[in-house]
């Protein structure tokens, strides 16, 4: 992770990397960055220049923190416009031979001003801030995000590339050497994969890979996405991980997985509490689902979204928790007997790959965080589906719904306190310029209409 100013000299590990690379074929070197609408931009350059860039960077416009998901150029309080402009620095210790695009090299890029302090509205210095704030509080959080999306025919309409049944073998038969060129081209970039399967929706397809330090998991998710359009193209087929590709159908998540640790281990087993729960890692998680209104804004806050967030689809759209439970916004997993105390972990289902990975780790430490301060403590939690539930039962349990559209969600991070003070006044505010200026052009867009605005975007 690079400092709070563009550094004086070459990182000590670029030399070696460079000859590696170079030695390696590669020529060209993409620098990346995650816009408040989730779209990755990028900037490229000769190989030959990362000595150049690492101390000077890549010019890159501030006028992308307030883009919508389709590049519309809004303006917000204190960003946006076509004034200005930053220095990209390339994480070196990230920098990573593209598998699947021969040539190619990519590093996640931090943002500097021209003056050298770091900019204020750096999404991976955010997360980074948020890491430091938990740690001294006494906390280290581990995170990973599942990764879903659908292999499609080349075409603007949505065309499964492959048939049958959810999780089925007809499925993995037909992605057997698609899948295996993937695990690989993963494992040669350094990132670890658990699991690959066909999953429930039409062409869906899911990986997970290995927890990690927060920016390196969002650094992960960056780069899986990449890989996986990359392959999926190699194989002549079309990725999507768009929240939604045909209205009323299961849509695709990015679910997030985090376990909280202090100095003994593991806050979320081995205690007194419900499930081995911990007093802190209870307080952690409560802080989480108290902000989940205002983090779907952050993790699922386009339009498309909401297509997704339905009732009785695994969504994940009510505010409540419970142990393995798959309709609830946030999940407890124990782990198998004997594994609890570096299994646990606690998974929210509302996020989608809409969103800004750094933002989304950012702003559930930053909630996490402040729920541990606060001594938080969880409700009930819930099992089976709240939507089989009349309103006033759900009423009397303190079941609530997420937001339900981008306004709401807006308007429910405009209102949140704890998330306001951790991303600062001109993040918050391009965050939510973003998200009301996409609810606005939408709003009386149908979900067809909807749906195919975003399909090939993400």
């Amino acid at each position: 992770m690079s400092g709070d100013r563009i550094p004086a000299a070459e990182p000590a590990e670029l030399v070696p990397a460079s000859a590696r690379l170079r030695a390696e074929g590669v020529e060209l070197v993409e620098l990346s960055f995650v816009d408040n609408a989730g779209i990755t931009r990028v900037k490229t350059a000769p190989l030959d220049r990362l000595s150049e860039l690492c101390r000077y960077g890549l010019g890159a416009s501030p006028c992308f923190e307030t883009f919508t998901f389709d590049d519309v150029m809004l303006r917000g309080t204190h960003l946006g416009g076509p004034d200005g402009d930053l220095r990209l620095i390339p994480d070196i210790s990230r920098l990573t031979q593209l598998a699947a695009m021969p040539g190619w090299a990519w590093a996640p890029a931090d943002k500097y001003t021209q003056d050298g302090p770091r900019f204020v509205a750096c999404q991976r210095a955010f997360a980074a801030r948020q890491v430091e704030a938990a740690a001294d509080a006494g906390l280290s959080v581990s995170v990973a995000f599942e990764h879903e999306w659908v292999v499609a025919e080349e075409q603007d309409d949505f065309v499964p590339a492959i048939s049958g049944p959810g999780y089925g073998q007809v499925r993995l038969e037909a992605l057997a050497d698609y899948g295996l060129a993937l695990t690989r081209a993963m494992r040669e970039q350094g990132v670890e994969v658990l699991q690959f399967h066909p999953e429930y929706a039409a062409g869906q397809a899911e990986l997970s890979v290995a927890p990690a330090s927060p920016v390196g998991a969002a650094d992960d998710a960056v780069l899986a996405r990449h890989t996986v359009r990359a392959v999926t193209r190699n194989h002549g087929w079309r990725a999507s991980f768009a929240p939604c590709l045909v209205p009323g159908g299961a849509g695709s998540g990015a679910h997030l997985h985090l376990s909280v640790h202090d100095s003994r281990g593991n806050l979320l087993a081995d205690g007194p509490g419900r499930h081995g729960l911990q007093a802190r890692g209870e307080s952690f998680l409560a802080g989480v689902l108290r902000e989940l209104p205002a983090l779907v804004a952050i993790g699922a806050g386009n339009p498309a979204s909401f297509l997704r967030l339905g009732p009785s689809r695994w969504a994940g759209i009510w505010q409540v928790w419970g142990r393995e439970a798959r309709e609830a916004a946030l999940r407890l997993i124990t782990g198998t007997a004997g594994t609890q105390s570096w299994a646990a972990n606690a998974e929210i289902k509302c996020f989608d790959a809409t969103a800004n990975p750094y933002l989304v780790v950012g702003a559930v430490i930053a909630a996490g965080t402040a729920g541990v301060r606060e001594e938080l403590t969880l409700p009930d939690e819930i099992t089976g589906d709240p939507a089989l539930l009349s309103e006033s039962a759900r009423a009397e349990a303190g079941i609530e719904r997420l937001p339900a559209g981008p306004d709401e969600a807006a308007d429910a991070l405009a209102s949140s306190e704890v998330l306001a003070e951790a991303l600062e006044p001109e993040l918050h505010d391009a965050i939510l310029t973003v998200r009301r200026g996409e609810a606005a052009r939408f709003a009386e867009a149908d979900p067809e209409d909807v749906a195919s605005a975003t399909r090939w975007t993400w």
